[in-house]
């Protein structure tokens, strides 16, 4: 490309005040043409999941991070070569042609390559490993290891000093294998040499699923003994406990906290410790909701929409907030007053792969129930495919968590931040019930409404789950009171 500079793309901020995200999938590899406007990779924010558009036309130099990388806002993420123009002064220059290929090496063929990697790409500006020269004493040291190995393999010390067969000597110098240092120690504490395992890593790095594949390899053939070598005592040494081969040996599983479940546990604990929360619980006979969901299941104009017992919860609470109005409310520690909401984001509580997120149904109170049934399966086809705008997870006013799908009867939610009140919706089965003088099966659940009880007495809340009962045990009233 003649006349070319390269653009470095940074990583933009896709929300509010947002400072870092993390790089789930590139769609682009070094080598590939880019135009204006195409989506180069996906991230994910403490809010969501969001697609990147790179700004410009030209052919990708280089990706600066791996997938799974969380990089600062404003970081530069890709290198992009574009036709014309001078770089600006605060992007890169272009990357220096590559070194001629050593000795003995062939040459590189970007086609080939695999794994994206922080400096990897067409840009050859990325430093090569130089191998460790091994000290006159690494081939006894190995052989000593060995014999120690076998020694402590059989308990017991030989009568003369053995000597250990001479181990293969590479073509070239030994370089130490590559493992971060979590993987080192596995492989110390199973007594792997790390030399003997074969890496499935990016550029050759051993995990740990290579690690328990050695050790595995090495138990197979043990099951067994040969008739030549004896077998190996019952019982270990105490100082070398046998480790159990019906289960994994990793005992422990660590998981970086990021993206939506970092921000989800930030939030949680400043609404626990900011806003003094109170439950309230009742148990209502919702029989006649459910015989209305199969009703408007066959109107037609409900015809395509998504209809369910959420739908009817959230028009029952819709309509106790509006007999309620002081409920929708939020405080404002820095002013010292309570904001009265005159409009409803209703927020529905979505359990994804990456965590918990809660995005809301904006103007909530002024839909029509069809309109409030196509917005709630929008919104929760959107969240199953990863697709929440940060948008649409702000503003919220009011939320309803539905554990009852997970077959729990019901729980004290925490309050989302800068909302008044949460609505936890317990699992509607059949249970013996009076009704009309008489025991008989029921569809009962069980509400839960947890309130910030600086803005909302008791009596308030108490109210708003009164009405949201009432209504679901006698859904006639959506007409009479919406």
């Amino acid at each position: 490309m003649t006349n070319a500079s390269v653009r470095e793309f940074k990583m933009p901020d896709v929300g509010e005040g947002l400072t870092e995200a993390e790089i789930l999938k590139w769609y682009v590899q070094p080598g590939d043409t880019v135009t204006d406007g195409q989506v180069v990779c996906e991230v994910e924010t403490a809010k969501a999941a969001v697609e990147l558009p790179i700004p410009y036309d030209g052919v990708v130099r280089s990706l600066h991070f791996p997938e799974g990388t969380t990089v600062d806002v404003g970081t530069s993420i890709i290198a992009v070569e574009v036709a014309g123009g001078a770089a600006p002064a605060q992007q890169e220059a272009p990357a220096v042609p590559a070194p001629a290929a050593e000795p003995g090496q062939p040459a590189e063929q970007p086609a080939a390559r695999q794994p994206v990697l922080v400096g990897y790409g067409v840009a050859t500006s990325s430093t090569r490993r130089r191998p460790r020269k091994q000290a006159p004493d690494t081939a006894a040291r190995q052989a000593a290891s060995a014999v120690q190995s076998e020694l402590n393999g059989h308990g017991a010390a030989p009568a003369a000093p053995v000597t250990p067969p001479a181990p293969a000597v590479p073509a070239a110098p030994a370089q130490r294998p590559l493992a971060k240092p979590p993987v080192r120690k596995l492989a110390k504490d199973l007594g792997v040499d790390l030399a003997t395992v074969t890496p499935t890593g990016p550029d050759g790095v051993i995990t740990r699923e290579d690690v328990h594949a050695a050790v595995a390899a090495a138990q197979a053939p043990q099951q067994a003994a040969p008739a030549d070598r004896p077998a190996a005592p019952a019982v270990s040494a105490p100082d070398r406990p046998t480790a159990p081969v019906s289960y994994d040996s990793a005992r422990e599983t660590r998981v970086p906290v990021k993206g939506v479940r970092k921000a989800t546990a930030a939030a949680m604990v400043g609404s626990a410790f900011t806003a003094p929360h109170v439950t309230e619980f009742v148990t209502v006979d919702v029989t006649r909701t459910m015989k209305l969901v199969e009703e408007l299941k066959q109107d037609k104009e409900f015809a395509g929409l998504r209809v369910n017992p959420l739908l009817l919860i959230a028009k029952a609470l819709l309509v106790a907030i509006r007999r309620n109005p002081d409920i929708n409310a939020s405080w404002d520690e820095a002013a010292q007053e309570i904001v009265v909401k005159h409009y409803v984001n209703l927020g529905i509580a979505a359990a994804t792969p990456r965590g918990l997120i809660v995005p809301n149904i904006k103007d909530a109170h002024a839909k029509t129930l069809p309109e409030l049934a196509a917005s709630l399966g929008e919104l929760v086809s959107t969240a199953r495919e990863g697709k929440t705008s940060p948008s649409a997870m702000q503003g919220g006013t009011v939320t309803i968590t539905n554990v009852g799908v997970f077959g729990v009867d019901t729980g004290t939610p925490l309050l989302n931040p800068g909302e008044s009140a949460i609505l936890a919706v317990g699992a509607i089965k059949p249970q013996p019930w009076v009704h009309k003088g008489k025991v008989k099966p029921r569809q009962v659940t069980t509400l839960a409404l947890s309130f910030d009880h600086r803005l909302v007495d008791g009596e308030l809340g108490s109210k708003v789950l009164a009405d949201v009962a009432a209504v679901l045990e006698q859904p006639k009233r959506l007409i009479t009171w919406a």
